[in-house]
C-alpha cells in the first residue's frame, strides 16, 4: 500500500513501470509518488486492473520510449473505489468504479497498473453491481472500443455486419452490442471459437479465420455486408457492399477506400455515458465478462510476457 515518510516526505505507492523498451523484462514495480487529484479528477484505490495488447506495444517499442532517466506506466483498465476527490469531481469517497486510464503526469506515473490512479471524471463509472473487480476491470477499454466501433458503423436495425476477431476481446463485446441494436451478425475467428461466438455471443453465422472470410461472407450474401468491424488484420473490405461502411480498430489496417465505401478508424475516448451502459449490460448479465488469468502486481513482468505470447481467450488482470 502507499505509504507516507516519518519525515514528512511525499506518499508513495507502487506502480508498473519501463524505462526502456525491448523483452518483458524492461516491466519492473517501481515506488513512486502518490498522485493527488487535480480539478474534476478522481483518485481510485486500483482493486484490479486488466493487460491489453496496447501495453506491449508500448513497452516492446511500438510507441516512443520514455526519455533517458524517466519512466512511463502501463494500464488502460481499471477497477477499484474512489479514494480521493479532486475540486469539481461529484463522487464520494469508496464508492465502487470502473475506469479508463489514458494519459500520465509530468509528476509522476498515473495508469491503471498501480496501487493508485487518476483519472478525470468523464472516465470512470460505477461498478457492476455483483461482479468482482477483477472481471469488471476487463470492460473499460474493450468495452469502450468496442461501443464506439459499433456507432462508427452507423447502421440500423435489420442491417449486417460482419466483424472479425469475435472471440476477442473487442469483437466479443462488439458482437453483444451489435446484436442488442438488431443487426445481423457475421462473426469470424478461429474454428476452435464457433461455438462461443454463436451459442454464447449470439452471432447469426460463423465464418472460420482460416479460409478466405471475404469470399465466404459473399457466399452467405453476394452483394456484401452493410458494413465490416475488422478487429484484427484480417483487411476484408471485399466484404463490404458498394456503398457500405468498413471500420477498424488497428491503424495499421486501414485500408484504401473503394467502391463508395466509407473507411473509419476507431480512437477511443472517454465517454461516461457510455461507461455507464456498459457496466448496466455487464449487472445485468447481457455482457459477458472473460478472465484468463490473474497475477499479482508484483508479477507484472511474468504477466505481460504471456500476453505477448498470445492465444488467449479472455484478459490477464493484475491485483494488488
Amino acid at each position: 500500500m502507499a505509504f507516507e515518510f516519518a519525515n514528512g516526505r511525499a506518499k508513495i505507492m507502487r506502480a508498473v513501470v519501463y524505462r526502456s523498451v525491448g523483452a518483458p523484462d524492461v516491466i519492473e514495480v517501481a515506488d513512486v509518488e502518490l498522485p493527488e487529484p487535480g480539478m474534476f479528477e478522481i483518485r481510485i484505490k486500483v482493486d484490479a486492473a486488466a493487460l491489453n495488447p496496447a501495453d506491449v506495444a508500448a513497452w516492446s517499442g511500438l510507441f516512443p520510449a520514455p526519455a533517458q532517466g524517466s519512466h512511463f506506466g502501463l494500464g488502460w483498465d481499471v477497477a477499484g473505489t474512489v479514494d480521493a476527490v479532486g475540486p469539481g469531481a461529484a463522487w464520494e469517497v469508496g464508492t465502487p468504479v470502473i475506469a479508463i486510464v489514458q494519459s500520465t503526469r509530468a509528476t509522476g506515473v498515473v495508469r491503471a497498473q498501480a496501487e493508485y490512479t487518476i483519472v478525470p471524471s468523464n472516465a470512470l463509472a460505477h461498478a457492476p453491481a455483483g461482479i468482482d473487480a477483477v472481471h469488471a476491470s476487463t470492460i473499460p477499454l474493450n468495452g469502450l472500443t468496442a461501443a464506439q466501433s459499433v456507432e462508427l458503423l452507423g447502421l440500423s436495425d435489420g442491417q449486417s455486419v460482419f466483424i472479425t476477431g469475435a472471440a476477442g476481446a473487442v469483437g466479443g463485446y462488439a458482437v453483444q452490442l451489435a446484436k442488442r441494436r438488431g443487426l445481423t451478425v457475421i462473426a469470424s475467428d478461429f474454428a476452435d471459437d464457433e461455438n462461443f461466438v454463436t451459442s454464447v455471443l449470439g452471432a447469426d453465422a460463423f465464418v472460420p479465420a482460416s479460409e478466405n472470410p471475404a469470399a465466404a461472407v459473399r457466399r452467405l450474401y453476394p452483394h456484401g455486408v452493410d458494413a465490416v468491424l475488422d478487429t484484427t488484420l484480417l483487411g476484408v473490405i471485399a466484404a463490404v457492399r458498394d456503398g457500405g461502411t468498413f471500420v477498424t480498430t488497428r491503424m495499421d489496417a486501414l485500408p484504401q477506400a473503394e467502391r463508395g465505401i466509407r473507411v473509419r478508424l476507431t480512437q477511443v475516448s472517454p465517454d461516461a455515458a457510455m461507461l455507464t451502459t456498459l457496466s448496466d449490460l455487464a449487472t445485468s448479465g447481457a455482457l459477458a465478462l472473460r478472465v484468463a488469468q490473474t497475477y499479482l502486481l508484483e508479477e507484472a513482468a511474468q504477466a505481460h510476457g504471456r500476453l505477448a505470447e498470445g492465444g488467449l481467450r479472455g484478459r490477464l488482470v493484475l491485483t494488488p
